[in-house]
């Protein structure tokens, strides 16, 4: 009787001897094994990330207004998943103090200019766009719903009801709701299930994070849209979108933390099971760093940005202590001038950038989170290219967390730079400038088939007979 663990292929080898040789002669990065000993198998590699990103037909516009620039850009998807450029503009940005509109004439202007460069060098123009989300004190709050199903399959129908459910709960006089991302379902006792459709269950719960802005604040960012001659497509989250395009699924997977450090504000949002779980925006940014050296040293603000971006930092190294400046005084008729030691500069920008990473760090600790909230953390903005401040803080972000860890089990969190990615056609002289990192992630949000993150959009159906047209029509137009 032959051997069963021979085969004539085989060469005398045992089928365990035949794995194993396998396995040492395997190509790099196929060497993940199952548990199991000597005669494990590998793994499959994951056929989600092998799949090309499915790209909506045409062209998109986006426009990332922010308190030190506005951004737009124009792009498309491409079969091979890449996305890519075709047009942008920037400005200095006008009428925007920590994220809202504050002066409807220079913003317009202001956008009208960055969208207008944005079209030349597209060669195409546009009249819809994407825009971020950082006015009217963006909110993100987390709501359990249950909806009876009752022993039947769950539909498309169903998840719209447990939705709305959820946005009804949510609503609050004087605010918007803006996002609905639901995190998972429970499908009666089966917990963390991502899309229910077709399951049979009694009953359906639902976790749902919802982002949130005040009515307001919304309502004047559209109307300066409007006069610009630009419809709102649609309004993304701004934290929101520079995981999009800072961070790989893995990290959205395993918990991460994304710190978008802008000029006016700085906001973060938290991710975890592929998910973003929590968002949450500071009045702090690198303007006011400006601010305090143009106090500190009695100088213009032109002044003050020059030397922050060219000689700033948040973590001066000994060897700098004996470095001078010149810095321009204000409120003279002939220009004076005066000598200040780097260090003397590095003194000022410290105390506010630390103030600024123990509030996010207040709000991490603070957002209920648990472990999720424990994961690495992530600096993107234009704030984040200060000189030193991913030693800093790795210091005061990085420190040791056990909140929701058992037996007390610390964990410590480290921190990185992020920059857009699988993104083509930016500046080359920004394209990893973590400063275009909300526009890029806006791109990817516009550009993509679905909507990342699950995101519910609610948009009433057409009307398709007679009467139901000519109520429409009615409505529109009184």
């Amino acid at each position: 009787m032959s051997d069963p663990t021979r085969s004539p292929a085989s060469s005398g080898f045992s089928l365990s001897e035949r794995l194993h040789k396998k396995r040492t002669t395997a190509a790099p990065g196929s060497s993940l094994l199952m548990s199991g000993g000597e005669s494990s198998l590998p793994l499959p590699p994951s056929e989600k990330n092998k799949r090309p990103h499915t790209w909506r037909n045409g062209y998109t516009a986006v426009l990332d207004i922010g308190s030190t620039k506005i951004t737009c850009l124009i792009g498309k998807g491409e079969p091979n998943g890449n996305l890519r450029v075709v047009g942008y503009g920037w400005r200095r940005s006008a009428g925007v103090r920590n994220g809202a509109i504050t002066e409807l004439q220079e913003a317009e202007a202001a956008i009208r200019a960055t969208v207008g460069q944005a079209e030349t060098m597209a060669e195409r123009p546009i009249d819809k766009i994407v825009v971020n989300l950082s006015c009217g004190h963006p909110a993100s709050r987390l709501f359990n719903v249950r909806w009876p199903i009752g022993g039947r399959v769950v539909t498309e129908a169903d998840i719209r009801r447990v939705v709305t459910e959820g946005r009804i709960q949510a609503t609050v006089q004087g605010r918007e709701v803006i996002h609905t991302l639901p995190i998972d379902f429970t499908v009666d006792d089966t917990e963390g299930v991502s899309d229910p459709r077709g399951h049979l269950c009694e009953t359906l719960k639902a976790r749902l994070h919802i982002i949130d802005a005040a009515t307001t604040a919304l309502m004047n960012l559209e109307t300066v849209l409007s006069r610009a001659e630009l419809k709102m497509e649609a309004l993304v989250s701004s934290p929101l979108a520079s995981g999009l395009s800072v961070l790989d699924a893995d990290e959205r997977d395993l918990g991460t933390t994304v710190v978008d450090m802008g000029g006016g504000t700085t906001s973060l949002a938290v991710f975890g099971e592929g998910q973003i779980l929590h968002t949450a925006q500071i009045g702090v940014g690198g303007l006011h760093v400006t601010r305090d050296i143009a106090r500190g040293l009695s100088t213009s603000l032109e002044n003050a940005e020059r030397l922050k971006t060219f000689y700033g930092s948040a973590d001066l190294a000994s060897d700098v202590e004996d470095e001078v400046l010149t810095v321009e005084l204000l409120g003279n008729d002939v220009p004076h001038f005066e000598q200040v030691s780097r260090a003397q500069l590095g003194h000022i920008i410290r105390p506010r950038v630390e103030e600024t990473l123990e509030l996010v760090r207040e709000k991490l600790d603070g957002a209920g989170l648990g472990t999720a909230a424990s994961g690495r953390i992530v600096l993107t903005g234009g704030a984040s290219l200060l000189d030193g401040i991913r030693p800093m803080a790795e210091r005061i972000l990085g420190m040791p967390v056990s909140s929701g860890r058992p037996s007390g089990a610390s964990f410590t969190r480290s921190v990185r730079l992020g920059r857009p990615k699988h993104i083509i056609g930016l500046p080359e002289n920004t394209a990893a400038a973590a400063g275009f990192a909300t526009a890029a992630g806006l791109l990817c949000w516009a550009a993509s088939a679905e909507r990342p993150f699950g995101d519910v959009e609610f948009r009433e159906a057409a009307p398709t007979g007679f009467l139901q047209k000519l109520i429409a029509f009615i409505r529109e137009r009184v």
